[in-house]
C-alpha cells in the first residue's frame, strides 16, 4: 500500500510524488505546498523534464523516478525513422535538468540500458516496464530504510532534520523521514525539529506538511537556531537525506547540511544520512568531485507565502545581488552512519566498496 496519505479538503487519499499513467506523468506540484494541493499532468517528456528543473518535483529519489518516467515518455514519442537518435537526444535533455542528484543519472542509465539495441516497438514496452519498476523500487527501498533506521530511534527521541527527505522526496515513504514514520507506526513517541531550510524552505513547507499529515509532533526552527538546541541538549540525533554519496562516504545534500553535521559532532550528537543505493556514486572518489548546482539568486532575494492567495515578495534591497549554491558536501568524518536499504554502514571506503560488491555495482 502506498504510504502517502494526504488530506485534501474533507477526503484522504493515497498518493506518490509522481506516477505514470500510460504516457502521461501525474505529479504533485510541490511548489504550491503546503497552501494548495494540486496534481499536474505532463504529457510530453520535455514537460516532465521542465518539472524536474523548476522544482515542481524535488528530492533525489523523486527526481530519479520522474526522470525514468520522462525517459519512457521520450521513447513513446519516437517514430520509427527517428529511433533511436531522437530518444538519446531527449535523454541528454533530461540529464541536463539537475546536476547534483545522482538518482537522476541512475534512472536515465537504467532506461538507456533496457532500450539499447531494441527495435522501437520492443523498446517502448521495455521503457515503460523499467520506469514503473524503478518507481516501485523506490517505494520498497524507502520502506526498508524506514524499517532499519527505526531501530536507531528510541521512544522519546528528539530528532533534527534538514530539508525534506520524506514521502515527497523519495517517491514514497522517504529516506531521512522513513525511520521516523516507521518509529511512529511502532508507537514510539518522537519529536522532530524541522529546519526551515532556506532559501526554498523545504523544511518549513514540505517536511512540516508531511509530519502534520502523519500527526507527528514537531516544530519548525530557523536554520541558524539548530546549534542553540544542540548546545542545550534538546536534540538526541540528526537524520538527513542525500543527493549524492561519494565512494569515500562524503555526502552532498541540501545547502546547510554541512553546518549541521559540524555542530552535531561538536556537541556529541549522532548524525545519520539515509539514502538508497541509487544515490551512491561509486565512481566518484570524494565529495570534491560532486558537481554543485548553483540556482537563481531570485530564490534568495524573494520569498513566497500565502496571504489572500500565493504571493512572492522581495526581502532584499533592489541593488543587492545574491549567491545561491543549492547543495554542500559533508565530509564522511562528521557522519555516524549511512542508512541504506541493504543495511546501516559506516561512511568508509571499505564499507561502501563492500556494499557495491554485494549489490554487484562495480566502479568503473
Amino acid at each position: 500500500m502506498i504510504e502517502l496519505l494526504v488530506k485534501v479538503g474533507n477526503k484522504r487519499k493515497w498518493y506518490t510524488a509522481s506516477w505514470l499513467e500510460g504516457g502521461t506523468v501525474r505529479m504533485i506540484d510541490q511548489r504550491l505546498l503546503p497552501f494548495k494541493f494540486k496534481v499536474v499532468s505532463l504529457r510530453k517528456h520535455y514537460e516532465t523534464a521542465e518539472a524536474i528543473k523548476n522544482m515542481t518535483i524535488r528530492g533525489a529519489g523523486s527526481i530519479g523516478a520522474a526522470a525514468a518516467f520522462a525517459c519512457a515518455q521520450a521513447v513513446l514519442e519516437c517514430k520509427s525513422k527517428e529511433w533511436p537518435k531522437k530518444a538519446l537526444q531527449s535523454f541528454d535533455r533530461i540529464a541536463n535538468t539537475r546536476p547534483t542528484a545522482r538518482d537522476l543519472f541512475f534512472a536515465i542509465e537504467r532506461i538507456r540500458n533496457v532500450v539499447e539495441g531494441k527495435q522501437l516497438r520492443e523498446a517502448k514496452k521495455a521503457a515503460l516496464e523499467e520506469a514503473q519498476k524503478i518507481g516501485k523500487e523506490y517505494q520498497e527501498n524507502g520502506k526498508r530504510i524506514g524499517e532499519l533506521g527505526s531501530k536507531l530511534i528510541k521512544s522519546g527521541f528528539r530528532i533534527l532534520t534538514h530539508c525534506n527527505a520524506g514521502w515527497l522526496a523519495l517517491h514514497d515513504w522517504g529516506s531521512a523521514l522513513a525511520p521516523i514514520y516507521f518509529a511512529k507506526r511502532l508507537h514510539r513517541k518522537v519529536f522532530v525539529f524541522v529546519d526551515e531550510t532556506r532559501p526554498r524552505l523545504q523544511g518549513a513547507k514540505l517536511t512540516a506538511w508531511e509530519l502534520a499529515n502523519e500527526n507527528i509532533e514537531h516544530a519548525i526552527i530557523a536554520d541558524n537556531s539548530a546549534g542553540f538546541y544542540m548546545q542545550n541538549q534538546s536534540i538526541d540525533m540528526c537524520i538527513v537525506g542525500a543527493d549524492r554519496i561519494a565512494s569515500n562516504g562524503d555526502v552532498a545534500n541540501k545547502i546547510g547540511t554541512y553546518e549541521k553535521a559540524v555542530l552535531a559532532k561538536e556537541n556529541g550528537i549522532a548524525f545519520y544520512v539515509a539514502a538508497p543505493l541509487s544515490t551512491f556514486d561509486f565512481d566518484c572518489k570524494s565529495g570534491r568531485r560532486i558537481p554543485i548546482e548553483e540556482r537563481s539568486e531570485q530564490e534568495v532575494l524573494y520569498v513566497s507565502g500565502y496571504e489572500k492567495g500565493l504571493r512572492k515578495v522581495r526581502i532584499a534591497p533592489k541593488k543587492s545581488k545574491a549567491k545561491n549554491p543549492a547543495f554542500d558536501v559533508t565530509p564522511a568524518k562528521y557522519i555516524k552512519a549511512l542508512i541504506t536499504e541493504h543495511g546501516i554502514i559506516k561512511p568508509k571506503k571499505s564499507a561502501i566498496k563492500k556494499l557495491a560488491k554485494k549489490c554487484k555495482k562495480v566502479p568503473k
